[in-house]
């Protein structure tokens, strides 16, 4: 015996709320097998079927692919093609906060960096200093990516005198 529940198909759930018989007449999809779509159906569907078809007055509730005629449908002069979709521009969530300037680039590669706890500090106290002396926001990663910057700039100008060359040999 499965543990899955059984549920009502949408047969069962839902009715026709108009008893006009002008209105269009809806045929079922022949493609969907109402007694494989819903568990609630396997059992006697027939018997259910024949319930839901006497307590609801006027014409069958059944679905038509491309819906109504369009003689019988109010609303075909409204329909044509569709417009186009609005081209919609993104916009940058600021939450609260005006827009501000960024020369922030995208940076495609990463690499990880081990360093000492007072190396950390010194890269901390070096922000705070930009920022809180000299006005200058930026965060470690920035830093970081402009001192290796100027040491590989110093490198190809210098060559055997370049700072980076003299420290990585002790001198």
């Amino acid at each position: 015996m499965t543990r899955r529940p059984i549920l009502p198909g949408a047969s069962e759930l839902f009715r026709r709320t108009d008893s006009a018989p002008s209105a269009p007449e809806v045929t079922e999809l022949p493609s969907l097998s109402t007694t494989t779509s819903s568990p609630a159906l396997r059992g006697s569907s027939a018997g259910r079927r024949e319930e839901a078809a006497e307590t609801v007055p006027g014409t069958p509730l059944t679905l038509v692919p491309g819906g109504a005629a369009a003689q019988d449908d109010e609303l075909a002069s409204f329909r044509g093609s569709p417009p186009p979709a609005p081209v919609l521009q993104p916009k940058v969530a600021t939450r609260g906060r005006p827009a501000r300037r960024t020369d922030r680039t995208k940076h495609d590669e990463k690499i990880t960096v081990y360093i000492s706890a007072d190396e950390l500090l010194a890269l901390e106290t070096a922000r705070l200093t930009l920022r809180g002396q000299h006005g200058v926001a930026a965060d470690r990663g920035r830093i970081v990516r402009e001192a290796i910057s100027v040491l590989l700039t110093d490198l190809g100008e210098r060559g055997d005198e370049s700072i980076l060359v003299r420290r990585l040999r002790g001198n």
